[in-house]
């Protein structure tokens, strides 16, 4: 017989991306069976759903892949690859990578899935201190949010409210990575570049944020970069 507490379901928002990945092995690690869901929003970043295909294929769990077509069309990342613009420094305010309602939207659909499945917990990926130009990434989203699933849901009303867990939210990229890497999270699987870029470009905030994490970590990143042109 199955241990009890393995039955325990989670829905993981699973991007493809380094924290999403954290998150998974986060969930997978206290024993939740758990539901990977990853969105196909027209994102030019495509590695990233092969990415986030191959991590729920390391952890064995059932991936389901949600297309959002057209959505989010006039994006920067959805647009033509030259319309992202890369700087040598990480910009403050609202960057142009901002998906108008993209979390509210995943959060939705994972709401649904979990409510759907049975499962207790929502993980996603979503982290305020690395980069605070996202609104739909900060506490005071998730708090709304979670205000809104008890009010707004069968389970909510029986006192049964499904949790949004966001386990990285106050955690720097530094401290996502060694907590990656002590949960054996397979970083390498992992897709981050807005370039869509095999190998990564190194220069997209993305890539910019990793790179620094790692080097903070004083850990070596499993994936490589493109080589820096003077």
């Amino acid at each position: 017989m199955r241990n009890a507490a393995r039955e325990r379901k989670a829905v993981v928002i699973l991007s493809g991306g380094l924290d999403s990945t954290v998150c998974m092995a986060a969930a997978v690690s206290v024993g939740l069976k758990v539901y990977g869901l990853t969105f196909d929003y027209g994102q030019r970043h495509r590695r990233e759903l092969k990415a986030a295909a191959a991590v729920a294929r390391h952890y064995g769990v059932e991936h389901t892949v949600v297309s959002l077509p057209d959505i989010f069309a006039s994006n920067a990342l959805t647009k033509e690859l030259n319309k992202l613009e890369v700087s040598g420094e990480i910009r403050a305010g609202i960057p142009a990578t901002y998906v108008p309602a993209r979390n509210i939207l995943f959060l939705s659909y994972g709401l649904a899935w979990a409510e759907n499945v049975g499962a207790e917990q929502i993980y996603i990926g979503v982290n305020a201190t690395d980069y605070t130009g996202y609104p739909d990434c900060r506490p005071a989203f998730i708090e709304a949010f979670q205000q809104m699933i008890e009010v707004g849901t069968e389970a909510g009303l029986n006192g049964r409210a499904i949790q949004i867990c966001a386990p990285l939210m106050q955690m720097t990229k530094k401290e996502i990575i060694q907590w990656g890497i002590e949960l054996k999270a397979p970083l390498g699987l992992t897709h981050t570049c807005y370039q869509n870029a095999e190998p990564p470009c190194g220069v997209c905030d993305s890539c910019r944020l990793r790179k620094a994490g790692f080097a903070e970590a004083g850990k070596v990143d499993p994936l490589s970069f493109r080589p820096m042109l003077d």
